[in-house]
């Protein structure tokens, strides 16, 4: 992936929190896939759709660009005009009662969003595993708090993120809470590398959501929070 091939995308039109081109690059950095054109990939809380167009372009496979907040009608004028309409399919579905086959995807993606739905032990079992084929690979990149202070978010987090702190959840935390399976092969979990590079994309941005970020990234985010890459590979 060369991000300079999605320089002209990334917008304050697109972009809805911390680089989410950047957490992608180091996801498929980190795990190299490769996928044949006719290939399904599930990508989950896809946002504005900017993860679906660079899934499309690198796997050349089908994408779902699955989100709640974000309208199929919204998305799908956004494809039109990029050009992978006939590629990526818009879906509004909540992920907590998914619409979608079984085991229809060879992989799933999600950058920037599973914290919000899926911080539960079993969700994964219950809510995604079904949909992912033998062999599939799910990769997850979210924002979370470095492992040496685990369970301590709400003390260091709450100034920033109130009573949504609880979301963060350490590299350790997060492969607990995905459970043991017999068809999950394994599970690998890190430390992200992007922190500063995709906050500082985002800071740059000038809305009141960055504009709010701003004070609170060199006292709060920086020193106590990471990005959590998350890789999930099934028998």
């Amino acid at each position: 992936m060369n991000i300079n091939d999605y320089k002209k995308y990334i917008s304050e039109e697109t972009m809805m929190g911390p680089s989410c081109v950047r957490i992608l690059e180091e996801l498929l950095k980190q795990c190299p896939l490769q996928f044949a054109p006719g290939d399904e990939i599930l990508d989950l809380g896809c946002g504005r759709g900017l993860t679906s167009l660079i899934i499309a372009r690198e796997t050349e496979a089908k994408v779902y660009a699955n989100d709640l907040w974000i309208s199929a009608d919204e998305n799908r004028n956004r494809f039109i005009e990029w050009g992978v309409d006939g590629q990526v399919t818009p879906v509004c579905e909540d992920a907590n009662s998914p619409n979608f086959g079984e085991k229809q995807f060879s992989a799933m993606f999600s950058v920037d969003a599973y914290h919000y739905f899926a911080g539960n032990r079993g969700f994964f079992e219950s809510k995604i595993m079904p949909f992912i084929k033998d062999g599939g690979i799910i990769l997850i990149g979210i924002p979370g708090i470095k492992d040496k202070f685990e369970g301590r978010a709400d003390e260091l987090l709450s100034d920033w993120l109130g009573e949504d702190s609880h979301m963060f959840k350490s590299p350790k935390l997060c492969k607990e809470i995905i459970g043991n399976n017999n068809r999950i092969a394994s599970v690998k979990t890190w430390e992200m590398e992007c922190l500063d590079i995709a906050w500082s994309e985002w800071l740059a941005i000038d809305n009141n959501f960055s504009n709010g970020d701003k004070k609170y990234f060199d006292s709060i985010i920086k020193p106590y929070t990471c990005f959590v890459g998350i890789e999930i590979k099934l028998h």
